[in-house]
Order: C-alpha cells, then sequence, then structure tokens
C-alpha cells in the first residue's frame, strides 16, 4: 500500500489563508490535510470547512479533538459537516487533550472517555436510536441528529503514544497518530503496543495505519531551518520527549527546556536541544535533509508522514518545497 504524505496545519491563521494552502498541497500531490486541536488556537472545524470548499481529493481532519472539552454528540456533528462539505474525505482524530488544566477542565477516566466518545460518535452517525449507557457518556434512546449524514461511518484516528492508548487504537481505531515525533524507532514499539488491542478485539495489525508527524522546517539554507525548528519543538519537548522509550536524553534536559519555555525563552530553549534529539522530534534541514528522514519512516512502514507546522521559514514556501522539492524524492 502507497504510503500517504500529510501537511498538519496550526490553526492560527486568517481566512482565506487556509484555503490557498490547502489548493497548493492537493496540486503538489500531498494526501491528507490535518488541522491541529491545540489548546487556545481557531477551533478545527474553521479552518477544515474552507479547505474542503478548496479541495476535491484530499482527506481532511482534526488531530485530535477531545472529549473533556466538547462533548461527543457535537463532535459528531461537526465531523458529519466536514464530510457533508468534503463529500465524503473526511475522518476524525480524537485524543485526551493537552494543557487542558490551564481551563480548569480535568481528565478523568482518559481511556474510558474516549472509548465511549468514538462510541456515542459512531451511534449517532449509524443513525442508532438504542441509546447508549457508558460510565461516562450516555445517550438516551431515540436520540438521534436530526439532519442527513454523507456516510455513516467515518474513519477514525486515535491520537496516543503510551501503551494503553495504543492498545485502545488497536481495539477501535483505523489510524493511530504519534504526534510529536519523527523517530523511525517508534514505528515498531508502536505496533507491538497496537497488536495487544488487535488481537483482544479480532483484528489484523496491519490493516491498523501508523501515523507520524512533526514540528517541519524546510529550506534551502538548511541551518537557518533547523535553527527555527528548535525553537518550535522546544514547547512540545517536555511534551512527548520522555514518552519515547528509544530515545536517550541528557541529564535535565527536558527540566531545563521546559523551564525556559515558561519563562517564554524558546529561542534559548531551542538552542539547548542537541542535533540528533531534534531528528528524532522534529524534520527540519534542506529538502534532501527533510526527505531521507521521511524515507526512513517509510521504511519503517508508517502508513502516513505528517509535517507539521510551520513547514518552512514561512508557511507558503515551506510547503512549496515541500511539495516541489521534497515529494519528488520519496520512494513510497
Amino acid at each position: 500500500m502507497r504510503t500517504e504524505i500529510g501537511l498538519g496545519l496550526q490553526s492560527d491563521k486568517p481566512a482565506g489563508t487556509y484555503a490557498r494552502l490547502a489548493r497548493s498541497a492537493e496540486a503538489a500531490g500531498f494526501d491528507v490535510l490535518t488541522v491541529f486541536g491545540d489548546l487556545m488556537y481557531q477551533p478545527p472545524i474553521f479552518p477544515l470547512l474552507e479547505m474542503a470548499g478548496a479541495t476535491s481529493r484530499v482527506r481532511l481532519g482534526p488531530a485530535c479533538l477531545n472529549p473533556y472539552s466538547m462533548a461527543p454528540y457535537e463532535i459528531a456533528g461537526q465531523i458529519a459537516a466536514l464530510d457533508l462539505a468534503s463529500h465524503g474525505r473526511a475522518y476524525l482524530g480524537l485524543a485526551r487533550g493537552t494543557w487542558l488544566g490551564a481551563v480548569g477542565l480535568p481528565q478523568p477516566r482518559p481511556l474510558t472517555a474516549l472509548a465511549e466518545a468514538a462510541s456515542v460518535v459512531s451511534h449517532l452517525l449509524r443513525g442508532e436510536r438504542s441509546g447508549f449507557s457508558g460510565r461516562v457518556f450516555s445517550l438516551e434512546p431515540d436520540t438521534v441528529l436530526r439532519y442527513d449524514r454523507q456516510r455513516p461511518s467515518i474513519p477514525l484516528l486515535l491520537g496516543a503514544w503510551g501503551p494503553q492508548g495504543a492498545a485502545l487504537a488497536g481495539r477501535i481505531a483505523d489510524e493511530i497518530k504519534v504526534g510529536g515525533s519523527a523517530n523511525p524507532d517508534m514505528v515498531p514499539v508502536i505496533r507491538e503496543r497496537l497488536a495487544l488491542g488487535a488481537l483482544e478485539a479480532g483484528r489484523d495489525v496491519e490493516e491498523i495505519g501508523i501515523v507520524l508527524g512533526a514540528v517541519t522546517v524546510v529550506d534551502t539554507d538548511g541551518e537557518a531551518a533547523r535553527a527555527k525548528a528548535r525553537t518550535e519543538v522546544a514547547m512540545y519537548l517536555a511534551v512527548v520527549a520522555e514518552l519515547d522509550p528509544t530515545v536517550t536524553l541528557p541529564d535535565g534536559l527536558v527540566a531545563e527546556v521546559g523551564k525556559l519555555v515558561d519563562d517564554g525563552r524558546d529561542v534559548e530553549a531551542g538552542k539547548l536541544i542537541p542535533d540528533d534529539v531534534l531528528d528524532r522530534f522534529a524534520f527540519s534541514g534542506t529538502p534532501s535533509q527533510v526527505a531521507a528522514q521521511a524515507q526512513k519512516l517509510i521504511d519503517a512502514g508508517v502508513s502516513r508522514v505528517e509535517f507539521g507546522t510551520p513547514h518552512g521559514l514561512t508557511d507558503d514556501r515551506g510547503v512549496e518545497l515541500l511539495g516541489k522539492e521534497v515529494l519528488p524524492l520519496l520512494s513510497r
């Protein structure tokens, strides 16, 4: 099966920008466009609907929505709207969410909440009238969506790193996304974790896609690209670095980077990140360097490589270089 290549966009842009980037990405040959659901950025549905109207081929979805800041019936409604607008090209990404403590949202029983949210969404999209009774979420009988849907089932992606989250994906998801990673050594780790859930559910683990995506900065000036990538990845390093069991980090690195980021000193924080660590958590450098990183993931067996924000020294230039100079170098 041909490996998909996607773009992951931060939802921080003015109206019109998403349509322009989406048209460029589709023309360049990208397969999937994702909008992140990070705290305090624009809700993903706005850019996704704009991009749906500007494209005709690419798959589109949020990665990820969470069941704490948005009720499952609302998640179902938003993904149904995207599927209608895109004529059946939507996918749904769900994850427990990050940084929600900043808005006073606790996240109890995350695995149960994710599994039940997925079930509620599925019930609503299929138009089931039997209701749903869970430990976190429920639907009364005859509680149904009061509008037409494009499809009764929409592909599900779960965002997860850990063994339990990956096992849940193995039971219920079409894809798992390991966000913030460009590390090919994580692919067999995730596949093994997926397999436990897939076996329990009687599924073939090879039918569950593995997606790796990370901060991407590509430019003909490779050093400038890598410097910008260091700054961009610093805020994520404290969240994801210690989740990767294949990486040995210098003592105290995560704590020091996190402290500088908390103080608003992202550039200084990024300068502390060694080259080998940067390459595990970001795609960066010249087009040939970025292509070489992506090829390692393809060779490791991912179903999709996702090049994340900010793409380049500017969004438009980064998308242009990824499409014209990186994609042609990939064997997939």
